[in-house]
């Protein structure tokens, strides 16, 4: 059975179905992240090393065990910190989130930015040769496209008109499973 025909049951919420494909494309998209981040260094550069797809499952767990905390009973500060840090570790929401995505430009400008920001060759470049090889030429072009297209989610109010069209591309563009870090989970 291929990666992307896997549902279970998530333990983490109450009578929710989340396909398995969903979560591991959450955690493709942290490792993208975290290769940009890299790429850009500075202050931008993840703290420390790239999580392991069961290291990212169990502080996505413990992330969720916060959250749904927070919304039943509110928390303390020392858990609001940890539940800021585990979304900050995680990358959460680090290409869809207006918010996250213009404060990434800001502090990747800050540290002289980085071709890929816009540049699908330069973007392409953060793939490994096996990821290349896995999505063919029009794979990588629309891996390339969704991300950098994800940029434009970082000026929503002075452009209601271009933040739709931002949406339409990451829709149209949305790459399947391809990372290597996933190929032995879908083994």
């Amino acid at each position: 059975m291929k990666t992307h025909e896997l549902t279970r049951p998530a333990t983490y919420t109450e009578g929710v179905t989340t396909p398995v494909s969903e979560l591991l494309r959450e955690y493709q998209e942290y490792v993208l992240a975290y290769r940009l981040r890299r790429a850009v260094g500075g202050r931008v550069a993840p703290p420390r090393e790239q999580l392991t797809v069961a290291q990212y499952a169990a502080l996505r767990l413990e992330r969720q065990d916060l959250a749904r905390s927070l919304i039943r009973r509110g928390m303390g500060s020392a858990q609001m910190r940890r539940l800021d840090d585990l979304s900050d570790e995680l990358m959460f929401g680090f290409w869809l989130n207006p918010a996250e995505v213009a404060a990434f430009l800001r502090a990747a400008i800050r540290e002289g930015s980085h071709p890929a920001l816009g540049d699908p060759a330069a973007f392409a470049a953060l793939l490994t040769p096996a990821e290349r090889a896995r999505l063919g030429e029009s794979g990588v072009r629309r891996v390339c496209a969704h991300h950098i297209a994800s940029f434009s989610l970082a000026a929503p109010m002075l452009d209601p008109t271009g933040l739709n069209a931002a949406w339409q591309r990451i829709q149209d563009n949305e790459p399947p499973l391809f990372i290597d870090e996933l190929q032995a989970v879908g083994s």
